[in-house]
Formats: structure tokens, C-alpha cells, sequence
């Protein structure tokens, strides 16, 4: 794995919380750019897993790989039950999600008019292959 530079801006903290989390098998991923909409954060990035034991494997993931590159999460919550994780860089809040709360709380939903961010290969068809939901 490349080693991540200190400093890192607002899209490298995603991109590469994005790719943390595809490496931990995380599935359903976006990553939306919300900085236009909400002084919130610049990025959001949505993840399932499918057990408790896994959504706490992305979330210490992604924390590992950030932390490489000089971010550390000023906020982390819900760890504890592992139904909704959030991990908050102030900058990019991931959230990690068990299959049924994300599919209870469709946070993506409320984001309608946020941009969502490519990501780059291998990542991206990684990705879509991990893609099975369509909330509407």
C-alpha cells in the first residue's frame, strides 16, 4: 500500500477513506461531495457492511489509513452497538451503516442535490460491483 502524504486535502482524506473501506469489503459505497450544499463537511462517504464485526473492521481501517497520512477523526461515535458508525474528520464524515439501518435511514436521500465523486480504477469497479441498492 502507498504510503499517504501528511496534510492531506478534503478529496485525498475521502478517496482514501473510500479505498480503506473497499479494502475492509465494504459494499453500497459513495462517496458524495457536499461542500456546495452544507458548511457540515466537504465530503460524505456512505458504506455498508454486513455484521457488526465488519463495520467495526472498515470504520479501524479507515482510521488506520488516515492516520498515515496525519488525519485523525476529532469525533467518532457508535462504535459501541456497530448499527451506524460515524466517523467525523470534520472535513469528511464517513458513515458506516449495518444493512438495515442504512436501509432505515437512506441518509443518501437527503443528499439529492450532492455530487457523487467518481472514484478512480481499481477502485471504482470495485465499487459497482459492490453496488446492490438504488434507494428511491
Amino acid at each position: 500500500m502507498p504510503e499517504e502524504r501528511a496534510n492531506l486535502t478534503s478529496y485525498q482524506k475521502a478517496i482514501a477513506a473510500a479505498e480503506a473501506a473497499l479494502e475492509k469489503k465494504a459494499f453500497d459505497l459513495v462517496v458524495l461531495e457536499v461542500e456546495h450544499l452544507s458548511s457540515i463537511a466537504d465530503y460524505f462517504i456512505v458504506a455498508t457492511g454486513r455484521s457488526d464485526v465488519q463495520v467495526r473492521a472498515i470504520a479501524r481501517g479507515i482510521e488506520e489509513r488516515l492516520a498515515r497520512g496525519g488525519a485523525r477523526p476529532p469525533a467518532i461515535e457508535g462504535l459501541g452497538h456497530c448499527h451506524w458508525v460515524a466517523l467525523d474528520y470534520a472535513d469528511v464524515v464517513v458513515h458506516l451503516f449495518l444493512e438495515p439501518a442504512r436501509e432505515f435511514y437512506r441518509l443518501e436521500t437527503n443528499w439529492t442535490d450532492a455530487r457523487e465523486v467518481e472514484l478512480p480504477e481499481p477502485w471504482r469497479s470495485q465499487a459497482r460491483e459492490r453496488a446492490p441498492h438504488a434507494f428511491g
